[in-house]
Parts: C-alpha cells; structure tokens; sequence
C-alpha cells in the first residue's frame, strides 16, 4: 500500500507524543529542564554526525573536507529568501491556529512546541528517502526506522515542552505523503549529488534546532528551510 509508511510515521509521533504526556506530568519542573537539555545535546549530535558524514571524504588515505561554497551560498541565500518570506512566521500562525482550535491558550509553550519538533522530525534525509521508496517501491523500511526515532523524540520534548509537540504528526503527514505521492518527479531530480547536499544542509539545520533546544531560540530555523532547495539547485550548477 503507497503511502503506508508514512501513516505508520504519523501514528507513532502521535503514540510518542501520548507517551510523553503522560510521563511528563508526573515530572518536577527541574527533571522538564534537564530533558529539554538532554533532547537539544542528542538533536545537536544528530546535526553533528550527519554533517560530518557529508563533508569529509578519504582521499589517498586522508581525510579531506569539501563543499564549503556550496554550505556558504546555501545559508547565505536562503536565509534571505526565508527572511523575505518570513517562513517561521507561518510555522507560528498555524501554531496559533492549533492552539486555538485545541482550546490550549492557557500553554505558553505551545506553539515553540509544535514549531521546534516540526522542524526536527521533517527535517533530514530519512525522511524524503523513506518517502521517495514509499512512492517508487512501497518500501516503508526506512519510515519505520524513522517512526521508531520519531516516536522517542517526541515523547521526550512533549515530556518537556508539552502537547503542542504532539501536533508535529500533522506536517510530517502532509510532507512526507506529498513526497510519496510525487515521488515519480521528485527521482528524477535528486541526483547522487543532490542528495549529498541536501543531506549535509539538512544536517545543519537540526544542528541548528539543538542550539535552540539547549540555549534558547538563537535561529531562526524556519527561516534558513530554503537552504535545502539552494543546496540541490547548486548540485546542478556546479
């Protein structure tokens, strides 16, 4: 069945986000703060070890880095166009929205909630492979890898920021199900190469996001999501 990967993707952010509610409220606020740090160091790392699988390479027994300009223009560039565009803004009105409609007004951490796990459960290769195999093959293995991860995720932040992280299986859904149902297209325009960017500036995002997860919101991390598409454009033109 096309497309079940994703459901089973969802299903398990919801299950996680469940989990985390009921665990977190028999928590002291101190033990919140010390999950909130340990999820931002683990969502740090993730950022790291991806990056550095994306940049380095061995060549004649050494270890060499590359695509500098490539991570340079990218940021550069759509940081601009996500300012332009105000990305982050969006993320938070349609926090908002849920917000309201869920009647969670007295939540203060709602919608930094829903934004944060957003951005670090869509974010990343796994899930725009596990979608292309979905739509291509009906191979769901990498989803379900990555709905086990999701699942661990997002009972740990909804364990400290709260139900606004459950929320996040909404644009998970309508990512990866867009990407599955398109898949076909979407092939034929990640190359290797492309990939290879779109994985290392993905990888800096979520880096980015533990940065705010661990010493308060310094990025704008919404803002800098056209990054990915310069990084696949500049696969081509280089």
């Amino acid at each position: 069945m096309i497309g079940l990967g994703t459901v089973v993707n969802t299903c398990a952010i919801i299950l996680g986000g469940i989990g985390g509610l009921l665990f977190g409220s028999r928590l002291h606020q101190r033990y919140h703060d010390t999950l909130m740090s340990a999820t931002g160091i683990c969502v740090l790392f993730l950022g790291i070890i991806g990056t550095m699988e994306n940049i380095l390479t061995i060549q004649n027994g050494q270890l060499v880095s590359g695509s500098s300009m490539m991570i340079i223009a990218s940021l550069a560039i759509g940081g601009i166009i996500g300012e332009f565009l105000n990305i982050e803004l969006y993320f938070e009105n349609f926090g908002e929205r849920l917000k309201r409609i869920t009647k969670s007004q007295e939540d203060n951490t709602f919608v930094d909630a829903f934004v944060t796990t957003t951005l670090t459960v869509c974010i990343g290769a796994m899930a725009i492979v596990g979608a292309l195999q979905d739509g291509l093959a009906g191979d769901i293995s990498t989803l379900q890898a990555k709905a086990v991860l999701d699942a661990i995720i997002v009972l740990v932040m909804t364990a400290s920021k709260g139900k606004g992280c459950i929320f996040a299986a909404i644009p998970v859904f309508l990512f990866q199900g867009s990407i599955t149902l398109l898949a076909g297209l979407i092939e034929l325009i990640m190359t290797p190469s492309a990939f290879t960017n779109l994985s290392l500036v993905g990888s800096i995002l979520i880096f980015c996001i533990g940065i705010n997860l661990v010493w308060g919101k310094k990025v704008k991390t919404a803002n800098l999501l056209p990054a990915i598409v310069i990084s696949v454009i500049f696969s081509y033109v280089m």
